[in-house]
């Protein structure tokens, strides 16, 4: 198992707070499975389903927000209730107003909730108590930041702070292509994203394409930016590179899964995983970090 997607959060190096403490804190908000009348149920639910709310692996946590929702399209709800409207009128003798149709509406919902088909989710959580790292498997800032409320609101006073650089990764991502230079340890790979800052909103983007200095320097001195760099952690991790301070699209590459230990059952093997992927994963964050000027302090 590894994130896909790393949206950065800062705890302090290192953090005092136990599994047992963080086990007591999730379990007021643990998942319980939606009623037949709720469209949306979310909670802290069992990493690896043996009713714990906390993994944990050579100190590293795992936590993991479990969400289930139930599907009942807009469209379902209004052709039912234009149907149920259709036999109003014609026992009225008028159609339904614009308060009974609002009604009619809501009643529907009601009565195909029991049957709208349900969806699961899971949302990941790792925490680096060691070196005060703790990382979302989101896509979305904004989906990062609603599993952070939830977590805050079970923490009471977590001390977590989002990642802040001295550079602007904007700015530093752009000055890397204009170069044609990536820093120590990383090399630039054949994805990218180039952003006008102006009214234009102009975007030019590479994908799986070579980059051409000269055509890549043109475009900067259009008043074009960087805002998406793909690019190799030392030959071991691909991953993107974005504007946000996120690294997306995270792929350990063979000289990592060469290394893999070989190990027989499920739970050895899902272990292994996180040691590995917590170890290699750290590292990197911090190598991007000080490809960026380092953390920047309050």
């Amino acid at each position: 198992m590894w994130f896909k997607n790393l949206q950065i959060y800062r705890l302090p190096a290192p953090w005092a707070f136990t599994p047992e403490q963080m086990e007591e804190a999730l379990k007021p908000q643990g998942f319980v499975p939606a009623s037949s009348n709720e469209l949306l149920r979310q909670g802290w639910d069992s990493p690896r389903g043996n009713g714990n709310l906390v993994h944990v692996v050579n100190k590293q946590m795992l936590l993991v927000l479990g969400t289930e929702k139930k599907l009942l399209p807009g469209s379902v709800i209004n052709q039912v209730a234009k149907a149920k409207a259709a036999e109003l009128e014609e026992q009225q003798g008028f159609p339904p107003g614009k308060k009974a149709m609002k009604e009619l509406k809501e009643r529907v919902a009601d009565e195909l909730l029991p049957r709208a088909f349900s969806i699961r989710s899971n949302v990941w959580v790792w925490i680096d108590p060691v070196n005060g790292w703790l990382v979302v498997d989101a896509a979305s800032p904004t989906k990062a930041d609603d599993v952070i409320k939830l977590l805050l609101k079970a923490v009471d006073r977590m001390p977590l702070e989002s990642l802040r650089v001295q550079r602007s990764p904007v700015a530093v991502m752009t000055g890397w292509l204009e170069a044609d230079e990536a820093p120590y340890g990383f090399t630039i790979d054949q994805d990218t994203e180039l952003r006008a800052t102006g009214e234009s909103k102009a975007a030019v983007r590479y994908v799986k394409h070579t980059l051409e200095p000269d055509d890549i320097r043109r475009h900067i001195a259009a008043g074009k930016q960087c805002t998406r760099l793909a690019m190799t952690w030392n030959d071991r991790i691909s991953f993107v590179l974005t504007e946000q301070l996120a690294i997306k699209g995270v792929k350990p590459l063979d000289v990592i899964k060469e290394g893999e230990s070989v190990t027989y059952s499920d739970d050895e093997r899902f272990d292994n995983d996180i040691t590995l992927m917590t170890g290699e994963l750290a590292k990197l964050m911090a190598d991007v970090v000080e490809a960026l000027g380092g953390e920047a302090k309050a």
